[in-house]
């Protein structure tokens, strides 16, 4: 094989389960993961943005199931699906996720929202981890990935809820990275910052991409690149290759550096300077 062939296969072989693939950040993933070689399942409830996305790459290697993560018999059968379908599971990407109501503040908080928030985000995640690894534990071998945040390393202006989940899924990453590394299963999570997916457009006011790649630059630490929802595939496909083989229990930041200023520096010399 040559240098370039694996290059463009870093996942040939492979079976990926994918939870919220049918938009967003997991759709992106998905062609990406297709493109590499992976059989994938996409489980989600979007039901035909799933089909049409399946028809349009047009190959045997990808399918869909329609599965809501906070039903568990739903969960099981989306992995029993993909097992029975390929054969086995070496992916379990817990991708599924909402923000939730877009207020910032707890006294008008909803409980009910938040509630609703951990059901998708946590207990979400937490059933996939569950069944992937009943999958893989036999198999001695596996990788688990969830979507985290940047809020999990920082605060800024989201809801509560978003960010307390987001918290729990970085806490669970590295609770099952101990437990199931003696199986051979490697279990990580990725914090992007802001991308300007159809759902992040949603909670700042159905802004228009390029006002909303202007706003997010202002207060960039990397400047000239522009986050995009490809660096986020490419971190998971990373991840998610033999490449990172010894990579297990880290929360990735893709953020330019974001999560290590404190931003409100420059506020602090700008009203000295007055």
């Amino acid at each position: 094989m040559s240098f370039g062939s694996s290059v463009t296969k870093r996942l040939d072989g492979k079976v990926a389960l994918i939870t919220g693939g049918a938009s967003g950040l997991g759709e992106c993933t998905v062609r990406l993961f297709v493109k590499h070689g992976a059989k994938v399942l996409i489980a989600d409830i979007q039901d035909e943005l799933g089909h049409s996305l399946c028809q349009e790459l047009g190959t045997e290697n990808i399918s869909y199931v329609h599965c809501d993560v906070t039903c568990e018999s739903d969960v099981e059968n989306a992995v029993n699906l993909v097992v029975s379908k390929y054969g086995k599971l070496d992916i379990m990407f817990n991708n599924a996720g909402i923000t939730g109501d877009n207020e910032v503040r707890v006294t008008d908080a909803s409980a009910e929202d938040f509630k609703r928030v951990f059901d998708v985000n946590v207990l979400g995640g937490f059933l996939g981890a569950k069944y992937a690894a009943r999958a893989m534990v036999p198999a001695k071998k596996g990788c688990i990935l969830f979507t985290s945040s940047i809020v999990s390393k920082i605060s800024v202006g989201l809801p509560h809820a978003y960010k307390a989940s987001k918290h729990a899924v970085a806490g669970l990453t590295k609770s099952l990275s101990v437990e199931l590394g003696e199986h051979g299963i490697r279990v990580n999570c990725i914090s992007p910052n802001a991308i300007l997916t159809p759902l992040f457009q949603k909670s700042i006011g159905n802004i228009d991409k390029k006002k909303g790649e202007e706003m997010l630059a202002v207060s960039a630490v990397l400047k000239g690149p522009v986050l995009e929802a490809e660096d986020f595939a490419n971190a998971a496909l990373y991840l998610a290759s033999d490449e990172a083989k010894f990579i297990s229990g880290v929360n990735l930041p893709v953020d330019g550096g974001y999560s290590l200023s404190n931003q409100s520096w420059k506020m602090g010399f700008a009203a000295l300077l007055e």
